[in-house]
């Protein structure tokens, strides 16, 4: 082993003998959309590090300013807006033992608005997905009604429950696009024979040779016609 990578590899188990700190993701990937600064999502990773590793829930503006390399008095108005904003707050505690009163930064208020933008940012993709299959719901519903108004008019008669609930079938279940439907419905016509079993025949076949646009099925059609069939 070359001396670099010797002190490489001590340099490596220094640190991991230095600890560890444990950050939540959500700070680091939303604290832009969160408004927060460079600087302030960098003190509040500062103060959880000197929480976790150091065991120092109070550490000073100067030990602070020296971490972080920003001048004297920056850090006191970031602190000032983070409690403001209700990221932190600095409360005080009293120990057992002495009965001294010791103040410590309280990072509940962080968690409480990490754990709110991740449940909105949730809602709002759960609403989207929501709207998005209502609309398709509508389209679809939309596209069935209007199957049933050229229905009519070509039946010239109103259409019974039974074959509104065929026609739903071919586009629910079956999947048959609507200019493949109405393709069939023209070709029933073209034969004088407009009755559902005909037009859902017409549908079968054209499923069973993979043909799937308006544009194969008449292509399909064309050489079954000059194919004398």
């Amino acid at each position: 082993m070359t001396e670099s990578w010797k002190v490489w590899a001590k340099g490596i188990s220094y640190g991991l003998e230095s600890g560890m700190v444990n950050v939540p993701y959500a700070l680091l990937a939303h604290y832009r959309s969160l408004r927060l600064t460079d600087m302030e999502a960098m003190l509040l990773l500062q103060l959880l590090a000197f929480q976790q590793v150091e065991r120092n829930d109070f550490p000073t503006i100067d030990q602070l300013e020296r971490r972080m390399g920003s001048g004297p008095g920056e850090l006191a108005a970031v602190i000032q807006r983070l409690m403001k904003e209700g990221w932190l707050s600095i409360d005080e505690v009293e120990e057992e033992s002495t009965g001294v009163h010791a103040e410590f930064y309280n990072l509940s208020g962080m968690y409480v608005k990490l754990g709110q933008h991740l449940a909105e940012e949730r809602s709002a993709v759960i609403q989207e997905q929501k709207l998005a299959k209502e609309s398709s719901g509508q389209l679809r519903g939309d596209q069935e009604r209007n199957l049933f108004v050229i229905f009519e008019k070509e039946f010239a008669r109103p259409l019974s429950p039974m074959e509104c609930e065929t026609i739903s079938g071919w586009v629910d279940q079956d999947g048959y696009p609507e200019e493949l439907i109405l393709l069939a419905l023209k070709e029933a016509v073209f034969a004088g024979k407009v009755h559902f079993r005909y037009i859902d025949r017409i549908l079968l076949e054209w499923s069973r040779n993979r043909v799937k646009t308006a544009e194969e099925a008449k292509a399909y059609t064309q050489r079954f016609r000059n194919g004398g069939r």
